[in-house]
């Protein structure tokens, strides 16, 4: 049976705002993953740049005795060209935790604000992981 006004407002402020800690969740796990896997482009680029007589030009020791311009141009495109197959990777290794964790599954439908009776999506499925449940074999993610 459908909610009075004042009860779907409240439900629907705490379907939002559950989904919306699910999306947080979602972004926090994907910025550590990305970072962790691209760390190193990320580190060659940055001591390419700053090592550079055009672009920083630090007065750092070893700027001065390891790395000349050609080598700090040499490190920026190794940075960039390394780039593509670690966000690839990363990409890849953030959808198969997100898999395992199953956090796709954690957002709420509206009617759930909408209707009495209605229950949780997860709820119904084993809890929040999906602990109750035995591992579903047959679903197939492609990268």
């Amino acid at each position: 049976e459908p909610r009075s006004a004042w009860c779907c407002l409240v439900w629907t402020l705490l379907v939002v705002t559950m989904n919306s800690l699910v999306f947080c969740m979602n972004l926090l796990l994907m910025f550590v993953i990305f970072t962790l896997v691209l760390l190193p482009t990320i580190v060659v680029v940055y001591f390419g740049f700053q090592c550079h007589s055009q672009v920083l030009h630090s007065t750092a020791r070893y700027c001065k005795t390891f790395l000349d311009d050609n080598s700090s141009s040499a490190l920026i495109i190794l940075g960039f060209i390394i780039m593509s197959p670690l966000i690839v990777a990363a990409m890849a290794i953030y959808c198969s935790v997100a898999r395992r964790l199953r956090l796709f599954l954690c957002f709420q439908p509206c009617s759930r604000a909408l209707y009495k009776g209605v229950k949780w999506r997860w709820y119904e499925e084993g809890g929040l992981c999906r602990c109750a449940r035995g591992w579903n074999t047959q679903v197939k993610a492609w990268v």
